[in-house]
């Protein structure tokens, strides 16, 4: 399994390139807005380059799917003319967007502090407590010493 952030970082590169294509075509509206789509699907997902973070992981799982399938879909509409090199680049793309949601790993990651507790063990809480003590019996010994 992947980790996440390749996943989205990914998805933002195969939308610029999606946007590249459909700059260099005649027309540019189907191949650009497909890329915008796959950019605006890589902004909402609450991750590490997420510019939203509006939806979580597991539901921008199933985002990727109907993305790829609205990039299918356009890729092969006959209403829209689309020309031969933008058509494959939008078929081609499906594959590494494919093969990343495959090998995704969709795990949420945990908030600060429960990443915090988990790590804890009993050993860190008695250096702690330990550690405390010490400092008691320092300021209580200088007090005492300075009472006399």
């Amino acid at each position: 399994m992947r980790p996440f952030w390749i996943h989205h970082l990914a998805e933002y590169l195969i939308g610029v390139a999606l946007i590249a294509t459909g700059m260099q075509s005649p027309d540019p509206v189907v191949p650009s807005f497909a890329g915008v789509l796959v950019i605006c699907n890589a902004a909402v997902v609450r991750g590490p380059v997420g510019a939203f973070r509006l939806v979580g992981r597991g539901l921008h799982r199933w985002l990727d799917v109907v993305v790829m399938v609205l990039l299918l879909g356009a890729a092969v509409q006959p209403w829209v003319e689309i020309d031969t090199t933008s058509r494959a680049t939008m078929l081609l793309v499906l594959l590494p967007l494919g093969f990343l949601w495959f090998y995704t790993d969709w795990a949420e990651r945990q908030g600060r502090t429960a990443r915090r507790v988990e790590r804890a063990s009993d050993t860190s809480e008695a250096i702690g407590r330990s550690a405390g003590r010490i400092a008691g019996n320092l300021a209580n010994s200088i007090k005492k010493r300075s009472e006399q």
